[in-house]
């Protein structure tokens, strides 16, 4: 689930910004909410914060056909300047 969460952040980032090499996790803060039962996990990502040097993302992740999250993640990524 952290790789999921992590991966959707990165995502989100890079949807936003454009293809940036070394952009990478400076921060990453996962709570375990239920043991999700045997089923796929959709990871809802959002951008709360998009600068110039940080981005900040939060992730939902629901096992596939139920509402109530299994994990929340709040990470930060850090983006190199373009040269």
């Amino acid at each position: 689930m952290m790789a999921l969460g992590d991966f959707a952040v990165y995502l989100a980032v890079l949807s936003a910004i454009g293809w940036v090499p070394l952009a990478v996790t400076t921060n990453l803060t996962i709570n375990f909410l239920r043991k999700p039962p045997a089923r796929d996990l959709i990871a809802e990502a959002r951008l709360l914060k998009l600068g110039k040097k940080l981005a900040v993302g939060e992730v939902a992740i629901h096992a596939d056909g139920m509402e109530d999250m299994v994990a929340h993640v709040i990470s930060t990524y850090s983006i190199p300047a373009v040269k």
